[in-house]
This record gives structure tokens, sequence and C-alpha cells, in this order.
């Protein structure tokens, strides 16, 4: 198996494939993507039912695409006659006078730049609205109301059903061994034959590490390990999502925690962002750990009592994150033809507007999005001593 073609995505996740079908929409013919495993596996960051959306973020370099981010999902909803956002609404929570509260100010802060409202809750407002919280009189909220969940599963089957309309090309199980580039082309060496193409688009979320040698390259990329936890509560109808949102506790010294209503799976979905457990690829486990199914079942115990119920299942992923933990959306610095998307563990809400700028970035060379955050010459990949900032606090 071999051949030659315009352009080739290597992974088939959310970044990926909506690479894919952008590359084939904005006129890209013989568009090929190269996927390790089978389509739609569990094994890397782009399975499971839901995913956060929100416009409230910690920076405004976030907020500046979430109004071309929503627009875009849209665009897919639109063209395949899918429901791939719910508006549940977000809820940020954190307890007055910490660390956590200073970084809700700066979520509240990041919407002004691109005239978002928010609403502003007191303990009482929250346990009026949400008595499913059980909190004290020092918590203060923050209400968006465009805050929800993103069917992430649904989300790149569509790209893949949108592409595949198009032309694209898609040969699951083969495995990239090595990418070498040059003026004239990329060569693409796999484990069913060698292909060559104009360009590439690199979407290999946490195996880009084993990638980033032979491109000759030594970014400072941290894998972590993470788990999410379905618990199938008794009180189904408190947490449907007509009445209860998608939330965000900004806990300090506690962890990150947050979770969403019911959906997908008849339970409540809830997890804490990075629990420190660092990997590689040889290292991690597709077990999860009970320790953690256990820190997540205690703060929903305490904090949303109604939630908990017997673990219907937990599973883990892997965070790939720079040392500042933003995307990397660029093309690769020393070779031109290849462009990189990398997620940083909270891509999947951007997953299509990063797929058309990916797309952008490979015909034209450049995009309009504001993305020079993201560029792969930053500090944060290739200073040894840049010092990690894992936790995205503003």
């Amino acid at each position: 198996m071999q051949g030659s073609y315009s352009h080739i995505v290597v992974g088939a996740g959310a970044l990926g494939t909506a690479a894919a079908y952008w590359l084939a929409e904005q006129g890209a013919e013989r568009v090929l993507v190269l996927e390790q495993y089978e389509l739609g596996h569990t094994r890397g960051a782009s399975e499971d039912h839901s995913r956060i959306i929100r416009h409230a973020y910690h920076s405004p370099v976030y907020t500046a695409l979430t109004h071309a981010m929503y627009e875009t999902w849209s665009q897919i909803e639109e063209r395949t006659g899918l429901e791939l956002v719910l508006k549940t609404g977000g809820l940020d929570l954190a307890i007055v006078d910490t660390e956590g509260h200073e970084e809700l100010k700066n979520y509240k802060r990041s919407l002004a730049p691109v005239g978002v409202e928010s609403e502003d809750l007191t303990a009482d407002d929250i346990r009026r609205r949400y008595p499913q919280w059980q909190i004290e009189d020092n918590v203060v909220g923050m209400y968006q109301e465009d805050g929800g969940i993103l069917d992430i599963r649904r989300a790149g089957a569509a790209h893949i059903a949108l592409a595949r309309g198009l032309g694209v090309t898609f040969s699951p199980n083969t495995t990239v061994t090595d990418i070498a580039s040059s003026d004239s082309g990329v060569t693409v060496t796999t484990d069913r034959g060698v292909f060559t193409a104009d360009s590439v688009v690199l979407c290999v979320a946490s195996w880009l590490p084993q990638f980033l040698p032979k491109l000759g390259l030594n970014w400072n990329i941290t894998l972590c390990q993470e788990q999410v936890s379905y618990f199938a509560t008794p009180n189904v109808r408190d947490f449907a999502p007509d009445r209860f949102p998608m939330w965000i506790w900004h806990g300090t010294p506690d962890p990150l925690f947050y979770g969403f209503p019911v959906y997908g799976e008849v339970a409540v979905k809830a997890a804490r962002d990075m629990s420190g457990r660092f990997v590689t690829q040889e290292t991690r486990s597709f077990t999860p750990v009970p320790e953690e199914t256990a820190l997540i079942a205690e703060f929903l115990a305490r904090r949303l009592p109604g939630a908990v119920g017997p673990e219907l299942y937990s599973k883990t992923c892997v965070y790939d994150m720079p040392a500042d933990r933003d995307f990397i959306i660029d093309r690769m610095p020393g070779h031109p033809r290849i462009t990189v998307g990398i997620g940083a563990g909270h891509a999947a809400k951007f997953a299509s507007l990063f797929g058309k700028i990916l797309a952008e970035l490979t015909l034209e060379g450049r995009t309009a999005h504001p993305i020079d955050a993201f560029r792969a010459d930053r500090p944060a990949l290739t200073d040894p001593d840049f010092v990690p900032t894992f936790r995205m606090t503003g």
C-alpha cells in the first residue's frame, strides 16, 4: 500500500478529522488520513459523550476565539442535521478570598473584550437556582448562559462523514513510523507502506513526543494521565440538562473539579483537572485508579450529595501539555510543509475551528484568527528552564 497525495493528515482524533474535513471543504483534493487504530477508538482523548464548551475562559486569548468556535460548530450541525452542542448554561464556583476566587475573576474579565454577558451569583442565588449544591455562604458563582456540552464522539463522526462526502480517504489501523520533509514534499513511512504528500497536518496528541526527534525538535511536552467517572445517581430528574448546568469548581487548595448533568449515560459525569500522574505512552494505563474515583466521589458527597450513586464506570485519558498549557497551532519550525495541532488537554471545544485554521495554514500559510499565542517557537516549548504552569489561572 502506497501512494501520492496532496495532503496527509496524521491522526484521526478530534483535531485530525476536523482538519481533514476543512481541507476538503476549502478545495483540497487527494486528502488522506492515517490513523494507527480503528476510527473512533478509545485509546486517545477524543472519545466519550461529553466535553465542556463555553465562552468563559481564564484569558482573553481564548475568548477571542469562542464566537468563531460556536459558529463553526453551528455550520457542522447545519451541514449534518445533527445536534452537537447542547447549551445547559455554565456555572463557575469558588470560595471568596481564595486563589480560586481570583481565578474566577479572571474568567469574568475575559468575557468583556468579546461582549459576552455573565451573571454574578451569591451563595443564596446558587442554592435558590440549583438546590442540588451544598455550599457555605462564602461561595460565589458566575453563570454564563451559552456554556454547555459538546458531544465529542458525535462531532468526530460528523467530521469523518462530511470529509468522506468530499472525497477524503481514511486509512485506519495504519501506524506512522517516520516523517521526513524536504523543500519538495513530505514522506510518511507507515507499517503499510510509504506515502508522499505536498504537505502534512500532524494531529497526534499524546503521541507527539515520539515524532519530535524525527523532526529534529526537542519540545517540552508533558503527558498526564487523567480520569473521569460516571455515577448512577438515583436523582436523575434533578440532574437532567434542563435543570442542572455544566459546572466548574475553582478550588484552592482543593483541586479544580468539573462536571456535567446527565448526558450520554443515565449518570452524572465528574472529574478533576490535572491529576499529577505524569506518564509516557509506554507507562500510561487504561485501568482507572480507585483512589481517583474515591476523590471525585468524596467531592460530590460533600458538594452535590444528590449526584452520588454507584460508580457506573471510570475511564482514563492522557493530556498532552506544553509547559504553559497553551495549544500548538502552527507550522513546524524548520518544516514549512508540516502543520501541527496539539490540544494541551482542553481543545475539544475548539476542534472544528482549529481544524479550519489548520487547513488555512496548510493551504494559504496564514489565518485571520488570532492564534499568535499558540506559536510553535515560543519559550514554553523551546526553553528547558521554562517553569511549567499547568493550571490555567490567568
